[in-house]
């Protein structure tokens, strides 16, 4: 193969590259925002800026952190890096991240799987670096009992039902940052501006 050859074959592999790129980038989820509070044991979601939903969770029973084999959670921003178990059926197990057939119905004695959905987390900060490798999940648990309370191996587990609607909702990039912080308040609904009634002079 001449010089030319090559240097065209090269060409074609960048611009395949660049193409590769700017679709990962166009699908990229930049409207959602996912903030998790460790002490209010609480998700709330935004997107572009306006609250949708809240949700009950629990963090990890081993406290806070990003060492490898520490079971804890992590905290800064992060991002949603893969979605795993769209369209599976609520309460199915999940095993190295593949549906084993089983489902699981919420607090089943004894049981402790991840079940339902699974959002894989990758750390965005020196902090949390580590998070994708440490396979750190939001995901459905079977223990929805414990759900409100740190009760996890490191993971942000959720009820079936929310982490099906928050799966849903968010894309892959997604930012979802855990922090320390309360949420903030509830946001109190839109009042309607106030009708001034005006009389009608009687006629004549």
């Amino acid at each position: 193969m001449d010089s030319s050859a090559v240097f065209d074959s090269i060409r074609r592999l960048i611009f395949a590259a660049t193409l590769l790129t700017l679709a990962s980038c166009a699908q990229r989820d930049r409207d959602h925002h996912v903030i998790v509070s460790i002490p209010d044991q609480r998700m709330v979601v935004y997107e572009k800026g306006r609250e949708l939903c809240r949700y009950d969770v629990s963090t990890s029973k081993f406290g806070l952190g990003d060492r490898p084999h520490s079971n804890a959670t992590p905290l800064g921003h992060l991002e949603i890096a893969k979605k795993i178990g769209g369209g599976a059926p609520i309460g199915m197990k999940f095993k190295d991240r593949r549906p084993t057939g089983e489902i699981v119905i919420p607090d089943t004695p004894g049981r402790d799987p991840i079940v339902t959905r699974i959002l894989w987390l990758k750390g965005l900060d020196a902090g949390n670096q580590h998070a994708f490798d440490r396979t750190i999940y939001i995901h459905g648990t079977a223990e929805e009992r414990k759900i409100g309370t740190p009760a996890s191996y490191g993971c942000v587990r959720m009820r079936s039902r929310d982490v099906v609607q928050l799966f849903d909702r968010v894309g892959i990039g997604a930012r979802v940052d855990i922090t320390t912080a309360p949420l903030p308040p509830v946001p109190l609904p839109a009042q309607e501006p106030a009708t001034v009634a005006t009389s009608t002079p009687p006629a004549g």
